[in-house]
């Protein structure tokens, strides 16, 4: 994997088809897009909404806790035509040893991770270069 660039979440904008996940760095800023379900879930995690029941990201930083696990960093790792790829990245320590498992997952659910747990969002150098700028 090539230098990875650190993003910061800029902002979450709803239309009634799809969601656009706005990063930046360096002056430069881009978009992902994804489903209208996951830009309403961003925003309620965003504006901190309380929540009666667990939702799916609840679940799955529920179950990390539980087996002490953390959300290392996410990296947006390639971009294909207009399909961002992103690898997620979880650190669980037992004793002495740190274990790292890197797994293949959709940019928007590791970013809403990264968000609700703190963790670091980054991308490759190389995606950063190809990512299309926005206003």
């Amino acid at each position: 994997m090539s230098a990875l660039v650190q993003l910061t979440f800029e902002k979450v904008m709803q239309t009634r088809s799809y969601t656009v996940i706005v990063l930046g760095a360096r002056g430069k800023r881009f978009a992902i897009y994804a489903d209208t379900n996951t830009g309403k879930l961003l925003q309620v995690y965003l504006m901190g909404a309380p929540r009666p029941r667990p939702l799916t990201h609840d679940l799955i930083s529920n179950i990390f806790t539980g087996f002490e696990t953390r959300v290392k960093q996410i990296v947006i790792s390639d971009l294909k035509e207009t399909v961002y790829y992103a690898r997620l990245f979880l650190e669980q320590q037992v004793g002495e040893i740190i274990h790292i498992v890197e797994v293949d997952a959709r940019p928007s659910d590791c970013i809403t991770l990264a968000i609700l747990e703190g963790a670091p969002i980054f991308c490759t150098e190389e995606v950063f270069e190809n990512a299309v700028s926005v206003e």
